[in-house]
């Protein structure tokens, strides 16, 4: 259902862009001294027979961070025997010395990795994000400043650059000219400095701000889950304050992209506006802990299941290798378990074996009478699903979904790479209902318009579809998908009188977070009623995910296609 191209859903959970125009190119970096994550120290001197030296500010859970070790590693290969020095600096507060450690490891980085403990030099540089790189030349002026290349950015990410920022500048200088775009904007996540003015105010993290994290944020951004850093403790808030202020202010965090004009749904996740104003004034007064003995208790989560004990547990047959980049196309899995009768599904939750490569998650059945197609056949016939912001599947009391008898299961997978090569193992619980208990059948319908024709260029190219009601039903959720070049998505649902209100309109749709909406009530739909799909898509150049802004979209299942689903779940209004 979600085949495109890489996206990286890290981009929109605390990372952006930056520029620092209060600090000229030209400017001279003062010499400074600093310890790897080895205890050696490295002095200024070290480079002093370089011509250019490549600063890079890292930090080890920034996922764009993480995205570049292996680019830089390739970098500092290619330009180190035409007299470059790279060096790469973490000034993060909340990074310690095991953990660059295992940086350098994983990106195979052989350049001095350094600790800048207090971020003095960062404050030098006057570096925002990482990673941020800055080249110096032989008198340590610096002479560019910014991304590496322009492969990610917020809520983006392209199959290969198209600028080589940091390499055409390291070209035209052992070139002897000028950088043709000396300046540009890093994007990455805040470095966590050191806050040095004194705590104050009411607003403390243990009596305020603990609780707020514990209910909108720790669920995503603890350990071993799909968020790029934790948010357990005091110590690990203080170094991403920053990049929370950031998403904050810009409603990136938490992940909600519905109008609240337009319908009441029982998973919303926004953060209520009291307690965004709580954390930026916490945030504001140089983040005082308080006192710890005011802290709620840990949040408690499954280790295993957030569903009930799973009757049935079914796993890829073996580990999947995810390559350390690219893209990887869907991944389908076949899986053993056969059903010699109907059996009800009353809940589900798929779970990555690997979180850092695993995107989504598609466990679905096909009926022994359905098409083959793997693709089309997990649009249709979905029982879990792994996504950003997805959790497990529990069907309200008396319904079920029915999996036929003769159904064949199968996984789609969809990998992220994130830098360094890694496996997957991931697997999928169901909880059966007895076939007495069930008393109203849950069904998926996707309503899709497969004659898209977007042409080049269009900005704002919209479509339409509906689906008209037979029998008197119950819509108990929505879903709009599309791919690279959607833009917006809106559900309208129209009596038979002609009367029409909307349901659920996403004006900012993101394909990196798939989100159900799951509606607060039930939604009586009539017999000879319709629900309506509006779907916008922008296929310009302004769009920074686009593949192709040149060429005319049609539907697919590629990654330089398109879609236009509108899915719902219903029970019959009886």
């Amino acid at each position: 259902m979600f085949r495109t191209m890489l996206a990286i859903i890290a981009l929109g959970m605390g990372v952006a862009t930056a520029i620092a125009d209060d600090l000229p190119i030209g400017r001279t970096i003062d010499r400074f001294k600093l310890q790897d994550f080895q205890g050696a120290w490295h002095d200024w001197n070290d480079w002093s027979n370089r011509d250019l030296v490549v600063v890079a500010f890292v930090g080890t859970e920034c996922p764009v961070a993480k995205l570049y070790g292996t680019r830089l590693t390739e970098l500092a290969a290619d330009y180190g025997s035409r007299g470059v020095q790279f060096v790469a600096i973490d000034s993060n507060q909340q990074d310690s010395l095991a953990e660059l450690a295992q940086f350098a490891r994983i990106h195979k980085i052989e350049f001095p990795l350094l600790k800048d403990a207090g971020n003095v030099v960062a404050d030098q540089f006057g570096a925002v994000r990482t990673p941020e790189v800055y080249v110096l030349d032989r008198q340590r002026r610096v002479q560019y400043q910014g991304r590496i290349d322009d492969q990610f950015g917020v809520g983006f990410s392209r199959v290969a650059p198209q600028e080589h920022d940091l390499k055409n500048a390291l070209d035209a200088l052992l070139a002897g000219k000028p950088v043709a775009k000396p300046a540009t904007a890093a994007v990455g996540c805040h470095i966590g400095r050191i806050e040095r003015r004194p705590p104050r105010g009411d607003v403390t993290y243990s009596r305020q701000v603990a609780p707020i994290l514990q209910n909108h944020c720790v669920r995503c951004h603890r350990a071993g889950e799909i968020a790029p850093f934790t948010l357990t403790s005091y110590q690990d808030v203080l170094g991403w304050t920053g990049t929370i202020r950031e998403v904050l202010d810009e409603s990136r965090m938490p992940p909600w992209h519905a109008d609240p004009r337009h319908g009441k749904f029982s998973n919303d996740r926004r953060l209520p506006d009291a307690k965004k104003r709580l954390v930026l004034e916490w945030i504001e007064n140089g983040a005082p802990e308080g006192d710890p003995r005011q802290l709620p208790p840990p949040a408690t989560f499954s280790d295993g299941w957030q569903i009930a004990r799973p009757d049935l547990i079914v796993e890829m047959a073996q580990p999947y290798t995810v390559p350390s980049r690219g893209t990887v196309e869907y991944q389908y899995f076949p899986i053993a378990a056969t059903f010699d009768k109907d059996r009800w599904l009353a809940a589900a939750e798929a779970r990555p074996g690997n979180r850092a490569v695993v995107h989504h998650i598609i466990l679905f059945f096909v009926p022994p009478d359905g098409r083959q197609d793997l693709a089309e056949s997990s649009l249709y016939h979905p029982l879990a699903v792994f996504a950003p912001g997805m959790a497990g599947w529990t069907a309200p009391s008396g319904m079920a979904k029915r999996i036929p008898a003769g159904s064949k299961l199968w996984f789609q997978m969809h990998y992220t790479p994130n830098g360094a090569a890694q496996q997957d193992l991931s697997r999928a619980g169901l909880v059966f209902a007895d076939e007495k208990s069930v008393h109203r059948p849950i069904t998926t319908t996707t309503i899709i318009n497969f004659r898209l024709q977007i042409p080049p260029g269009a900005a704002s190219h919209k479509l339409q579809s509906a689906y008209r009601f037979e029998k008197d039903t119950q819509i108990v959720s929505l879903l709009p998908h599309m791919h690279l070049r959607g833009k917006a998505f809106r559900f309208e649902a129209q009596m038979p009188d002609g009367q029409r209100s909307v349901l659920l309109d996403v004006p900012r749709y993101d394909f990196n977070w798939q989100t159900v909406y799951v509606l607060e009530q039930p939604l009586r739909m009539p017999r000879g009623s319709q629900l309506l799909c509006f779907a916008e898509f922008d296929n310009s150049a302004k769009n920074l995910a686009n593949p192709d802004p040149t060429k005319t979209v049609s539907w697919g299942e590629q990654t330089w296609d398109e879609m236009m689903v509108g899915q719902f779940e219903s029970v019959d209004d009886e």
